[in-house]
């Protein structure tokens, strides 16, 4: 019903924002992705999902429409509900999580307060299809190359099978188009 609510922050904490406009404060439930988003702006224009309930009527907002639209995703996997989405949301950028779900990072996805394995599994199998879109099938799966024989250089030099996928994840978020020589000397530094 509502896209968005532009107006003064009449109150900002990490968790939550009032936004006044057309004098209604309009109270917002936001991620720390969002706080830091507008954090030191004295006026906001929040894009919003309503959650209406018998007993409570939520408003969520998100300073980019990528953050919802993944928001909405996130509420769409059984078991994952509008709090538990904002947590992942303020863990994660959107690219992030996008590069976590691709990449059926499972550990990372544990390492969320409220997510358990079975939960994680479930997230990365809806939404594996449905994320990341934009970037070309051709420049994802390169990537994926380079990831798995990164992974296969560092299991026959001796490392860790669980360390290294740890190590190369959280490489690839950081910079997704390394080269696969860079990739793996980057991981070398990490793991030693």
């Amino acid at each position: 019903m509502f896209e968005y609510i532009k107006g003064e922050i009449s109150e900002l904490k990490p968790t939550a924002a009032v936004i006044e406009t057309g004098q209604i404060g309009f109270t917002l439930n936001i991620s720390l992705n969002t706080y830091a988003k507008i954090e030191g702006q004295s006026s906001a224009k929040l894009f919003i999902h309503e959650v209406i309930r018998e007993d409570a009527f939520t408003l969520y907002g998100f300073a980019e429409k990528e953050e919802r639209d993944i928001f909405l995703l996130l509420i769409s996997v059984s078991g994952v509900g509008a709090n538990t989405a904002r947590t992942i949301l303020s863990s994660f950028s959107v690219a992030e999580l996008e590069a976590i779900i691709c990449s059926g990072n499972v550990n990372q996805l544990k390492g969320v307060k409220g997510i358990g394995l079975k939960t994680a599994q479930r997230i990365i199998v809806d939404l594996k299809d449905k994320v990341g879109k934009s970037e070309s099938d051709e420049l994802f799966l390169s990537e994926n190359n380079n990831r798995e024989e990164a992974l296969t250089a560092l299991t026959v030099l001796g490392f860790l099978r669980s360390n290294s996928e740890k190590v190369l994840d959280k490489i690839l978020i950081e910079s997704p188009t390394l080269p696969l020589e860079k990739l793996i000397k980057e991981a070398l530094k990490r793991l030693r």
